[in-house]
């Protein structure tokens, strides 16, 4: 068995495939962002083509490697390595992206959710080093979470546990998810939330400070225009960052009191709102469990930083090594 690590992260924009060592360190890394028009065998044969590329030309062979993880978002089946669906790809519904890598390596390769790939490296590499029972949630343009418990990736019986992003936090709220449910976490605090957000407050008479084109089209508001906002003391963007943070902090409210981590780790694009987010999502997760903490429950950033993804499948090797 070698000593090291490949990981390769399937995105929505981005494909990325890295070699590194046990200790998480990355080698070598490519990114392809054509990958999202190719077909199913296209996008394999790209993955394979750029896992042997790195090998050779860092003069490795595929004896050196410990294995393949492989994380993509969407719903996962683990025990057999297929993609049950994926928001982010075009077709894939049910197919076997694990047994198809396999067919050209000999040594193995695992497919698992991003989210519970991201949660693994935090804990093998990450802020998540030291405990034992941990779960990662990511805030980006959607919302997902991976669970560490007694040092294990906790993936339920189908290999979607995790998926918090559709707890329903706002039963009555005019939010529909891409789930097709009202309300759910990732309806009302991620990505795909901010446009209507922002178009609401407007049509409630709130005004903004920012300078947008006449004949602005608000379906491209997202984080960094919300940051930029926040950066120049925009009241609008604030709010919708507040409202957000809120949500955040009533999800992880009920995951504490679901799962009892000893910490949450949060990554994802959001986080680029910086501390006046990330310290009023804690505000909210303690105004909230009050007395009903009896020991220490820490929310951490990420670690990892940008890499999270790629590193995160390459740790998912050492479940297996």
């Amino acid at each position: 068995m070698g000593n090291i690590l490949c990981g390769v992260d399937i995105g929505g924009t981005k494909l990325s495939v890295a070699l590194t060592t046990l200790d998480g360190v990355i080698i070598d890394k490519c990114i392809d962002c054509d990958h999202v028009e190719k077909s199913e065998c296209g996008m394999t044969d790209q993955i394979k083509f750029n896992i042997r590329r790195m090998l050779k030309r860092n003069n490795l062979t595929e004896s050196d490697l410990c294995g393949i993880g492989i994380g993509c978002a969407g719903h996962i089946r683990f025990r057999d390595g297929t993609i049950i669906t994926t928001s982010n790809l075009k077709g894939y519904k049910g197919y076997p992206l694990r047994n198809t890598i396999q067919q050209g390596f000999s040594v193995p390769v695992t497919l698992d959710n991003d989210a519970n790939a991201q949660a693994f490296g935090e804990f093998k590499f990450g802020a998540g080093r030291g405990f034992n029972n941990m779960v990662f949630l990511t805030i980006s343009t959607g919302i997902g979470a991976g669970i560490i418990i007694d040092s294990k990736l906790y993936r339920g019986m189908t290999g979607t546990a995790g998926e918090f992003g559709h707890t329903i936090i706002e039963p009555e709220s005019e939010l529909v998810c891409t789930c097709g449910n009202r309300g759910c976490l990732m309806a009302c605090a991620c990505g795909m939330a901010l446009p209507h957000l922002f178009r609401k407050k407007l049509k409630e008479g709130k005004r903004s400070s920012l300078e947008l084109p006449e004949n602005f089209d608000y379906s491209l508001v997202d984080g960094k225009l919300l940051k930029q906002g926040l950066d120049i003391g925009d009241a609008l963007s604030k709010e919708i960052i507040l409202d957000s943070a809120r949500y955040v902090g009533i999800g992880i409210y009920n995951i504490f009191q679901a799962l009892n981590p000893q910490l949450i780790v949060l990554g994802g694009g959001l986080l680029s709102w910086g501390e006046f987010y990330v310290d009023h999502i804690r505000k909210t997760f303690y105004d909230l469990a009050r007395d009903m903490i009896f020991d220490p429950v820490e929310i951490k950033i990420s670690d990892i930083g940008p890499d999270a993804g790629v590193i995160g499948a390459a740790s998912l090797n050492l479940e297996i090594c």
